[in-house]
């Protein structure tokens, strides 16, 4: 009798690769809670979003079609790429100046290429991760702090005062009534507060758990609102009122997107756009955009905390695409990453969705969707604003002593004052190791390079 040959089997890896890959690509978008609270999450960052687009677009031209384009394929990436909500948002800096400044589309673009630069070589090299490592963590408190507050206080004057974004300033007071009263604004902010509380998820009922009849009853009635998309129905009213505040829209919408076009950049652009631009932009990318995103996404998500590296590298190599073609400069914030969070977001797949959205409006209405956006209630977006803010300055909770808060404060007084965080960045840093300098053992140090011993030394 023969013996039989043995079988030869094929290695699997081969067969597992693409499901590896498939698993790897799907993974961050896992829905971590409700469908509907994902997509909820998705506009919580639009406070932010909307009036400085709208504000870019009125005054120095943005091409709002090819900024909706880019910012959703940035969206759809970031969320592939990590498994948090992780936002895109504008680069404050270089908006503010462009717009008291007036810059033209291409100084703002080598104003965000030139940060896109800086980012991308800290990133890459490590010294990123260097930076992150040894920046202590109340004077990072104090950026987010400050910023919270920031956000806050320009949420109120959304709300109180009638805004002109073309001229970057605040008009009279709100009235009471109309399609963007006071009356509207603080409805949506009772309606948002009694759906989603402070933030939190409902809490689930464990098999097994004894719990009393009333408060079962309770735990149902909140995970029943906690489950509500409040801030997609908050953004979704104020959508439909645009409409309704005026509509000849209708019949000024143009379908379709804008050509794309690489810009023309001079040598005087690329000198205005980096010394009026990336210079004030740079520091505050560094610290809001990396360091202090990464940060609270350690605190929101422990076992999914963003890396340095990756978010700085990502900053860079988006804006090295858009910004050639006239698409706003953009980065990750955490006052985004606390909105989205606050309203549900808690994967991926919020951002995705997000992308989406702007995909298709950027294809669809292109530049003439800015008729819609020049009448979206500013009350609304204040709102949304509003709690975005709150949720960033309260990542702040978790300093334990009194030396932690005094750094914090000071470095959070001094951003706010000066309107620059990397002035209050560097008064915290210097605060820190005067504290440390002040406690540090001296008589040690002293013991050690004063001292004789008295083993060597002859007797007296």
């Amino acid at each position: 009798m023969e013996e039989e040959s043995p079988r030869i089997t094929a290695p699997l890896l081969p067969d597992n690769e693409p499901r590896r890959w498939y698993h790897h690509l799907t993974n961050p978008l896992r829905l971590k809670t409700s469908l509907s609270s994902e997509i909820s999450g998705s506009v919580g960052d639009l406070g932010t979003y909307i009036p400085i687009v709208l504000a870019l677009t009125l005054v120095s031209h943005l091409d709002l079609s090819t900024t909706l384009i880019f910012t959703a394929l940035y969206n759809i990436s970031t969320g592939l790429l990590f498994s948090i909500p992780m936002p895109v948002q504008p680069m404050k800096s270089i908006a503010s100046v462009a717009l008291s400044d007036s810059l033209t589309l291409p100084q703002i673009a080598t104003g965000g290429i030139c940060t896109a630069v800086t980012l991308l070589f800290l990133g890459s090299t490590g010294l990123m991760s260097v930076l992150y490592k040894y920046i202590p963590l109340p004077v990072v408190r104090g950026v987010q702090l400050s910023q919270g507050l920031n956000f806050a206080f320009s949420a109120v004057k959304y709300i109180r005062y009638d805004q002109d974004f073309a001229a970057n300033k605040s008009g009279g007071a709100r009235s009471w009534l109309g399609l963007d009263g006071l009356i509207l604004a603080i409805s949506c902010l009772c309606f948002l507060v009694l759906s989603t509380g402070s933030g939190e998820l409902g809490q689930p009922i464990h098999p097994g758990e004894t719990v009393s009849s009333s408060d079962r009853f309770r735990r149902r009635r909140l995970k029943l609102l906690s489950a509500i998309p409040a801030a997609l129905i908050v953004f979704l009213i104020g959508l439909f009122l645009c409409f309704v505040r005026d509509p000849s829209i209708i019949k000024d919408l143009k379908f379709g997107p804008s050509k794309f076009h690489v810009l023309t950049i001079t040598w005087d652009d690329w000198k205005i756009g980096f010394f009026k631009a990336a210079i004030p932009q740079i520091p505050l990318s560094i610290l809001n955009s990396v360091i202090a995103v990464c940060k609270l996404s350690g605190d929101m998500f422990p076992d999914r905390e963003a890396s340095v590296a990756k978010v700085s590298v990502s900053v860079g190599l988006m804006n090295l695409v858009g910004c050639w073609f006239g698409a706003m400069p953009v980065c990750h914030g955490a006052g985004g990453l606390a909105g989205q969070y606050r309203f549900g977001a808690r994967s991926g797949a919020s951002v995705v969705f997000l992308g989406l959205g702007k995909l298709i409006l950027g294809l669809v209405f292109g530049n003439s969707f800015v008729r819609i956006l020049g009448e979206f209630p500013i009350g609304i977006l204040g709102v949304l604003l509003l709690f975005a803010g709150i949720e960033l300055a309260m990542a702040s909770r978790d300093m334990n002593t009194k030396e932690e808060s005094f750094v914090m404060l000071v470095c959070a007084a001094v951003s706010m004052t000066g309107s620059s965080a990397a002035l209050g960045f560097g008064c915290g840093i210097v605060l820190f190791l005067l504290l440390k300098l002040r406690e540090m053992d001296c008589s040690k140090i002293m013991g050690s390079s004063g001292s004789v011993s008295t083993k060597d030394s002859p007797d007296v």
